[in-house]
């Protein structure tokens, strides 16, 4: 195998910063079609393709991905050979790209996170969005895990797997009870105030299923889909809660809340999802102790 031609990567390096070949050959002073042949020498070195056309867009492959994170680090590098020289070091430093369901608790993605917080080679980026959103930049290798409270879709066909990282009770939290008079579950939810997940929520669903057998109509005052939210009004209002105990974990440590009883049989449970790759980040190996579970759902719910 010939030894890399850096002038190749370069170009190549360019043409995916600048998101197309156009751009690109403007900045570089080239030819469309002369910097599209070193693109294919490169290509036809590493025995990869970089890119994808898709539509009038050139989208990175899998491949192109990890190309690309090497060649920030190779001129990366660059810069702090010169930076070093000149008497201002920099530090190399690794990347991961972590997509979060915007409803998940924080507290359980600084759990999955804490190995890497502070870690001066590690910089993280973490981008929040809904499920659909966030699998399809898996698939474009735009980020390289998805934290989630729901299992990916998953088929013969489907590259995406589902590590489960945690199985949680679920619970209801609220204020201390004047006098310490313990919750009576189910039957003090007939009068008492409720701030419910919203219906998109499994353990949403779950727990609606437990008051219908029970002949049970709630007092519901608030639904909300963001978990943070839920957390805050948890605080500031009167009643009980429906959250996973880690969700206002550190309220619960202070005594601001208390967890009134734990709900039978309703669990929500954390999963990483990962594509499966030739390259995978390896920031990612210590972070993901399960493999794939095979009592993970095998369909979205």
């Amino acid at each position: 195998m010939r030894d890399l031609n850096y002038n190749h990567l370069r170009y190549f390096w360019a043409v995916a910063h600048a998101g197309g070949l156009t751009r690109a050959a403007e900045r570089l002073n080239l030819s469309q079609s002369a910097l599209s042949v070193q693109l294919q020498k490169l290509e036809y070195q590493m025995g990869h393709a970089l890119f994808e056309r898709v539509g009038k867009k050139l989208v990175l492959t899998e491949a192109g991905q990890i190309a690309l994170d090497y060649a920030d680090t190779i001129f990366k590098s660059g810069d702090e050979l010169m930076s070093t020289l000149k008497g201002r070091p920099l530090a190399s430093r690794q990347v991961l790209r972590v997509g979060a369901l915007t409803t998940l608790s924080r507290n359980f993605q600084l759990e999955f996170l804490r190995p890497l917080v502070g870690r001066s080679d590690v910089e993280l980026i973490v981008r929040s969005g809904n499920i659909r959103d966030l699998l399809a930049q898996l698939e474009a290798h735009a980020i390289d895990v998805v934290l989630a409270n729901i299992a990916a879709p998953h088929d013969a066909r489907s590259s995406l797997r589902n590590h489960l990282l945690n199985e949680q009770p679920v619970s209801l939290v609220g204020r201390p009870r004047p006098g310490g008079r313990k919750f009576r579950f189910p039957e003090d939810l007939r009068t008492e105030p409720l701030l419910l997940p919203s219906l998109d929520s499994d353990i949403r669903v779950a727990f609606d299923r437990i008051l219908e057998l029970a002949g049970i109509r709630p007092v519901i005052v608030a639904e909300v889909d963001d978990m943070a939210m839920l957390r805050l009004l948890a605080r500031e209002r009167e009643g009980v809660t429906l959250a996973p105990p880690i969700v206002v974990r550190d309220e619960l440590d202070a005594g601001i809340l208390v967890e009134h009883c734990r709900i039978p049989e309703v669990t929500e449970r954390f999963f990483a999802i990962v594509q499966k790759r030739r390259f995978p980040n390896r920031l990612l190996a210590d972070m993901l102790p399960v493999p794939p579970s095979a009592n993970a759902p095998q369909t979205a719910r």
